[in-house]
């Protein structure tokens, strides 16, 4: 005799947007991570790449973050690509060290406690990310 569970099909594996608790989740990293930003002096060359109001900025990481985690992906449908919204910018290692120490905690202090594997893994794969968005050399020094 088979049992319901048996016959039935497994449920596709859930997202990482849906394990992560969807946009209002990646929301609240993205303002945690701006907050940092705005109130840590460890992230001073970081901030001062930024406008004053990081209203835009909140908006359009948040966007980012869903799509690229697989919600809606009107952010994309923009035609918008990281790698050029940050070619103009003077990124070396350093500042890609102090991005992804901010993003870090901004995704532990949300979702870590929560969900440690994919935070984890969400840490890892924008690291890549923003090391790859790095456009000159580390400082001598």
């Amino acid at each position: 005799m088979t049992t319901e569970t048996e016959t039935r099909p497994a449920a596709p594996p859930a997202t990482p947007y849906e394990r992560l608790g969807g946009r209002e989740v990646l929301r609240a990293i993205v303002d945690r991570f701006y907050d940092l930003m705005d109130e840590d002096p460890a992230y001073a060359a970081l901030r001062a790449m930024h406008a004053a109001d990081l209203t835009p900025m909140r908006e359009s990481l948040t966007g980012f973050l869903t799509g690229w985690s697989g919600g809606p992906r009107d952010w994309f449908a923009t035609g918008k690509c990281v790698m050029s919204a940050h070619k103009s910018l003077a990124i070396d290692p350093a500042l890609v060290d102090e991005w992804m120490d901010a993003m870090g905690r901004a995704i532990e202090d949300t979702v870590g406690g929560r969900d440690p594997e994919i935070a984890g893994a969400m840490i890892g794969v924008l690291r890549q990310m923003a090391t790859g968005v790095a456009n000159r050399p580390a400082a001598a020094g």
